[in-house]
């Protein structure tokens, strides 16, 4: 059928697929923590580098500023994280409820990452990871 070649051979379209396929996984293996992945990548970060801007956490996350604003915000109103003024700029802290997190969004990670290779194969799912990866670096800069 025509139409299965244009969606088969659409990037766009089997980039939002995939997207949605491994974000409804993703979403499965977080709920347990309350937390969308989005909200753990965010805490996984402000965990790597105490006192990150939200300018560097947009830069991080690939959000938009009001975006990042908004989850901060939300983290904050439940607990997870603090915001300590610095001049002009507004540095993210995680709390001790943060911090206490951080093993259980270290095994969703984990588990999503088994549930994927799974089905892929572990080597396979890496390079696909790596290469998806890869290629959206070079069209960002296009």
């Amino acid at each position: 059928m025509l139409l299965d070649k244009y969606f088969k051979d659409c990037l766009y379209f089997t980039v939002n697929r995939l997207g949605r396929v491994i974000t409804r996984m993703a979403e499965e293996e977080f709920r347990r923590t309350g937390l969308s992945p989005t909200y753990a990548f965010l805490l996984m970060a402000v965990y790597g580098k105490e006192g990150l801007t939200q300018k560097e956490l947009g830069e991080i996350l690939h959000l938009m500023p009001s975006t990042v604003t908004r989850f901060v915000e939300k983290l904050e109103g439940n607990g997870f994280v603090s915001t300590r003024q610095d001049g002009r700029m507004s540095r993210i802290y995680l709390t001790d409820k943060g911090k206490e997190i951080q093993q259980q969004i270290s095994e969703c990670w984990d588990s999503l990452h088994e549930r994927y290779a799974k089905v892929l194969g572990r080597e396979e799912g890496d390079r696909l990871t790596r290469h998806l990866y890869e290629v959206s670096v070079r069209l960002e800069k296009a």
